[in-house]
């Protein structure tokens, strides 16, 4: 077992954990009516049995048709609106449940985006994965399965008992007492039984989720070194202790469950008990004992919620703590956060003086730079691998943090927010991100506004007109992460979409990795050709052809020379 999985939260920990709770739960003012429909719908459940036990026994006993006609009516009523109610309850709890999933979620990849790409380098991505997903969208239970169940149950259950004690005050406390056993029951045995295999399905999830990404991301290496058997073991591994932490919290929330119905017929056996002497005394006549019978019976089918209430808390608490310790608390402080002005209409120029940057956790990546970009200049900057290029091209689009001056568009770079700056200065990587769909949506990623013509002119900027038209449009997909198109192709396909987003200045970093050397030329001359106007640094430690740049910049040990 991983130590972390049984750590103890620290008091810090602890408290972002309730915010993460917080974050999942619904404002009052959208939660409140799925509420108040789920407690008139249990409301309307305990009515009807009520009513209809009354009706049964008194229509062999009384003459007038008068209560009895009332009594239908008040079943009818009943039935139908418990239906009803059901409904709104439904659909108002996941409406507040699935609008509040939005919103977490989307909170949660808005404090990752400064992190990305340079404060992820060394974080396991399935796990990433897992709390971004998996963990996230479990905490829509926090309203959905505990909240909003408990709160219903609580009132359901003080009300019955209010109203049996009208009936008969004996079996009033009979059913007072049973649903305090029960409550003890649904949270003491599942806690003893199941918490720990509960707590561990989020973290059994992740390694899942984890072994998955790293097999198939990396299928082809495995299988080329003979490691596919090991990884595959590794999967298999990770899915034998999730089925088994699953069915360990299955087990203990089935005998939670289980104590909470035999409770409830003892309920019943009790009250009847409680309440027949009273039928010698003139206590209670016949129809009024069948409700106090009757009614425990609902009000324990409604009261059947809590265990698995309990147990979704429980599973809610870990997936907030893993939520938590995949958010970092603070963000490194070599990295660029996103807070700053708003500016647009910027020219595409750059101006580094003595610049310096590092990478988390890692040694000075740049170590006082010098550069000029003008508006329509091209600049090729070179050097030998780890010379500090890729880091410069980091710092550029600001995901790293600059010491020194470095101005875009007359304006300094650290007061502008993240948004603002990486829409100046655009960059397209030396691996691309292409996402297993069409080419269509790869490029309206950029700009979801375009479109096909648009598209395709893009596309025949970046030479891929023909490609495209060859393989039927705009329609025909690339694979996961480009795996149905070359490396070139890729370049070009993320270059159109740069394009068409429009940056004032592009940064191409290395942008004929992975392509063959008697290609790579032809590339540099297509993507160099394509950009128009726009302000390009590229970035390469191979040449390009002659006349394509303006300039040269060379960078050795982070340093300009």
């Amino acid at each position: 077992m991983r130590s972390d999985a049984r750590r103890a939260p620290s008091a810090r920990a602890t408290a972002r954990e309730r915010a993460v709770l917080r974050g999942a739960q619904p404002p009052l003012g959208r939660f409140l009516p799925g509420l108040l429909w789920g407690v008139l719908s249990a409301g309307a459940a305990v009515s009807l049995l009520a009513v209809s036990g009354w009706l049964i026994v008194s229509a062999s006993i009384v003459d007038s048709l008068v209560p009895l006609s009332i009594a239908v009516v008040g079943v009818r009523f009943f039935a139908v609106s418990r239906a009803v109610t059901r409904y709104l309850e439904r659909l108002s709890g996941h409406d507040a449940a699935l609008r509040q999933l939005a919103v977490t979620r989307a909170d949660m990849v808005r404090r990752l985006i400064p992190l990305s790409p340079a404060g992820l380098g060394r974080t396991d991505r399935g796990r990433v994965l897992s709390a971004l997903v998996d963990d996230v969208e479990n905490l829509q239970n926090l309203p959905l399965r505990v909240v909003q169940p408990l709160a219903v149950a609580a009132v359901v259950a003080i009300g019955a008992v209010g109203f049996i004690a009208f009936v008969s005050p004996p079996a009033a406390l009979t059913l007072a007492a049973c649903l305090i056993v029960a409550a003890g029951a649904a949270i003491g045995l599942g806690w003893i039984l199941g918490s720990r295999a509960e707590t561990r399905v989020s973290l059994r999830r992740a390694e899942l989720s984890a072994a998955l990404v790293d097999y198939f991301g990396s299928l082809d290496v495995l299988i080329a070194y003979g490691a596919e058997f090991a990884a595959r073991e590794r999967v298999q591994d990770a899915d034998a202790a999730l089925r088994a932490s699953v069915t360990r919290a299955s087990l203990a929330q089935a005998v939670a469950a289980g104590v909470v119905s035999t409770t409830a017929g003892a309920a019943s056996v009790w009250a009847l008990a409680a309440a027949s002497p009273g039928l010698s005394t003139g206590a209670i006549d016949g129809p009024w004992l069948a409700v106090a019978v009757l009614v425990p019976m609902v009000v324990f089918e409604i009261f059947g919620a809590t265990p698995v209430a309990a147990a979704s808390w429980r599973s809610v608490r870990a997936s907030a703590r893993r939520v938590v310790d995949v958010l970092p608390e603070r963000m490194p402080d070599e990295l660029r956060g996103d807070e700053g002005a708003d500016a647009g209409g910027l020219e595409g120029s750059i101006r580094l003086r003595n610049v310096h940057a590092t990478w988390p956790g890692g040694a000075e990546g740049l170590r006082g730079v010098d550069l000029d970009l003008r508006p329509g200049e091209r600049v090729l900057v070179s050097g030998p691998s780890g010379a500090g290029k890729s880091t410069l091209a980091a710092a550029l689009v600001g995901f790293l943090r600059v010491e020194g001056e470095y101005s875009v568009g007359g304006m300094d770079a650290a007061t502008l927010s993240g948004p603002s700056l990486r829409a100046v200065v655009g960059l397209c990587e030396q691996s691309p991100q292409l996402f297993d769909e069409d080419i269509r949506q790869n490029l309206l990623f950029a700009r979801d506004t375009a479109t096909d013509d648009e598209l395709l002119a893009v596309l025949d900027r970046v030479g891929l007109a023909d490609w495209v038209r060859d393989r039927g449009g705009l329609d025909a997909r690339v694979g996961d992460r480009g795996a149905l198109v070359s490396g070139g192709q890729a370049q070009r396909i993320a270059l159109a979409r740069v394009l068409l987003r429009g940056f004032p200045v592009l940064v191409l970093d290395e942008p004929t990795a992975g392509v063959d050397p008697a290609a790579s030329d032809a590339l540099l001359r297509d993507l160099l050709e394509a950009v128009g106007e726009q302000s390009v640094l590229l970035i390469s430690h191979v040449a390009p052809p002659a006349g394509t740049v303006d300039r040269v910049v060379r960078i050795e040990a982070g340093r300009t020379v």
